[in-house]
């Protein structure tokens, strides 16, 4: 017992390292999941690029506690296993050859034809492309933030941008646009 400074007596109680990660990720998993999925186009996939992602998170979570922005860091964490995932050879192998995807609970409906268009041109677009176009348009973040997640330049990001939005265009028919 404690008491402060009009001597009422409180108890402190000590939050752990374990507890107040699992409620950072407890709260922050429905958003996660989201940014993965859109990133990978394969729920399963994304949930591993988030497991992945979790997983170096608790593994420095003393640093990333201490982050100015908490959400943006684990935000960071979270691409770069999308990223490092992509480079391995394994990425590209596919198990089966429909897709067998289900819905992803946390999206809305989307039209079914456009969305399937849309998710065939987005996964053609290179992997860092495809990161900085989910980022800008689908988390929509700003310019500087997404080049601190990608550590990168923001006229980086702009060309990225650039360069992607031209692919999609080009994928998707629509280049005299």
């Amino acid at each position: 017992m404690t008491a402060d400074a009009a001597g009422a007596q409180f108890t402190v109680v000590a939050v752990s390292d374990d507890e107040e990660f699992t409620a950072y990720v407890t709260a922050a998993l429905p958003r996660l999941r989201r940014l993965a999925y859109v990133l990978c186009g394969d729920a399963h996939r994304g949930d591993d690029v988030v497991q992945i992602a979790i997983t170096r998170l608790y593994t420095h979570w003393r640093k990333a506690r201490a982050a100015d922005d908490l959400d943006a860091y684990a935000r960071t964490v979270l691409v770069r296993a999308f990223l490092n995932e992509h480079r391995r050879r394994w990425s590209l192998v596919r198990l089966v050859g429909g897709s067998a995807e289900l819905p992803h609970p946390l999206l809305p409906p989307p039209d079914v034809e456009t969305r399937e268009v849309v998710w065939t041109a987005l996964r053609r677009v290179p992997p860092r492309a495809r990161a900085v176009l989910v980022l800008r348009f689908v988390a929509d973040l700003p310019v500087a933030e997404v080049a601190r997640n990608l550590r990168c330049s923001e006229s980086t990001v702009k060309s990225q941008t650039a360069q992607g939005l031209a692919a999609l265009r080009r994928l998707l028919g629509k280049e005299d646009r």
